[in-house]
């Protein structure tokens, strides 16, 4: 009989019930205030209902509203509720469910506080009177005779039992206003499938991060360890060269901190990241990194740059930035040639680079990793990519040449 007032969920129902109670006073009042006494009695009635009716579809009408009354269920109820999607504006279907669900609260939040405070009162009612030596006590036209001494012993009994009653009504309001709030203050089923498509949104933008600060950073890194050897074969017989591949290093590095930070940062925040992002405007500096490294890089452009869509500039900066990266750690770093041609309808990115099959590769990531993500890249433009060795006369090379269509892009 006592396990409901021992739970916690009794006393956080009632305060939630409390709330619904105050909150409906608002409303009663000022629908009283808009029904004055000189008013016929018909009329007054019809004049608070009307007013009532207004108040409460008005309160529900707020996105605040929804917002508030979900958080609430949340945290006090333990209702488990979705956050309401983010729409400028709330059709009126929420709204009503939300005005409707106020009325619920309001109601059984007012029932519950009535209720839980007559059995609380009638419970220190007998055990006062009882302590005062016994006599008649009075509630809705009974009368009960209390006994003073052991015969009056039952009123501890009843006691408990009016308190226990009390629990019980909370429990049972918070479970009515629980199943409730799960019916109207949940997603339909056209908000359930907008949280699918958004959270299907927010992993691809995560992916996509997860992607950029792959090729950003493991460029960075290969980059980095070359020109670390480089630096140190040339420590003792050009301290100048030396000095400049550690410069290289610094600042390579600085610029790789700069994505890490932004990346994380977004991540963080959860929504999509605003600092511009690098395109095939950037190469320069790319194509200086690669050279001070020691590596032989030729470059070559045809077309206008300038007019490739954004989206595909981004994503061919990236592509050329891995395809360099594998460059540099499984080639001797000589005859590295790129060729980027713009044309009206297709963007063709080819680079080429000699394969040192007497060495290992350098020390970086695994292989497969970078390929991988290129291929998605050109696949996401509904593009095409190949990648493989070819056999010149020349030597062996590694060929990897993307075909991206302008006018499909997304």
């Amino acid at each position: 009989m006592i396990r409901p007032l021992l739970s916690t969920d009794a006393y956080r129902g009632w305060i939630y019930a409390f709330l619904g109670a105050a909150m409906s006073l608002p409303p009663l009042l000022l629908a009283l205030v808009a029904a004055p006494p000189k008013w016929p009695a018909e009329l007054r009635f019809v004049g608070f209902v009307v007013a009532l009716c207004a108040m409460l579809v008005a309160m529900g009408s707020p996105r605040a509203a929804r917002r508030g009354s979900v958080r609430l269920a949340d945290r006090i109820l333990g209702a488990d509720l979705p956050a309401p999607p983010g729409t400028p504006t709330s059709p009126w279907a929420d709204r009503l469910r939300t005005s409707v669900y106020l009325v619920a609260h309001m109601a059984i939040g007012s029932a519950v506080i009535a209720v839980t405070c007559l059995l609380a009162f009638m419970a220190v009612v007998f055990v006062s009177v009882w302590l005062s030596g016994g006599g008649p006590v009075a509630s809705f036209g009974l009368t009960v005779r209390v006994e003073q001494g052991w015969r009056g012993l039952w009123t501890l009994a009843a006691c408990a039992g009016c308190l226990a009653l009390a629990g019980y009504v909370t429990v049972g309001g918070a479970a009515a206003l629980r199943l409730l709030a799960s019916a109207l203050l949940g997603h339909r089923a056209a908000e359930r499938l907008a949280a699918v498509e958004q959270r299907m949104n927010q992993l691809a933008q995560r992916n996509r991060l997860a992607q950029e600060l792959h090729d950003s950073i493991g460029h960075t890194l290969t980059a980095s360890t070359i020109q670390a050897a480089v630096a140190g074969e040339l420590m003792d017989r050009d301290p100048e060269a030396a000095r400049r591949a550690m410069n290289s290093i610094e600042e390579t590095s600085r610029a790789a901190m700069d994505d890490l930070d932004h990346v994380l940062g977004v991540l963080r925040e959860g929504h999509a990241p605003t600092t511009p992002q690098r395109t095939l405007a950037d190469l320069g500096p790319l194509m200086e990194r690669v050279r001070q490294t020691g590596a032989g890089l030729h470059v070559e452009t045809a077309g206008d740059l300038a007019h490739v869509p954004a989206t595909v500039s981004r994503e061919a900066y990236r592509i050329i930035q891995e395809g360099l990266t594998n460059a540099l750690r499984h080639s001797n770093m000589t005859g590295i040639s790129l060729h980027i041609t713009a044309r009206h309808d297709v963007l063709e990115v080819e680079l080429i680079n000699p394969v040192d099959t007497t060495t290992h590769s350098r020390p970086g990531r695994e292989p497969g990793h970078g390929l991988t993500g290129i291929a998605e890249r050109v696949r996401l433009l509904r593009g095409e990519v190949s990648a493989g060795p070819t056999d010149d006369p020349g030597g062996t090379h590694w060929r990897l040449a993307a075909r991206i269509p302008l006018r499909s892009a997304p």
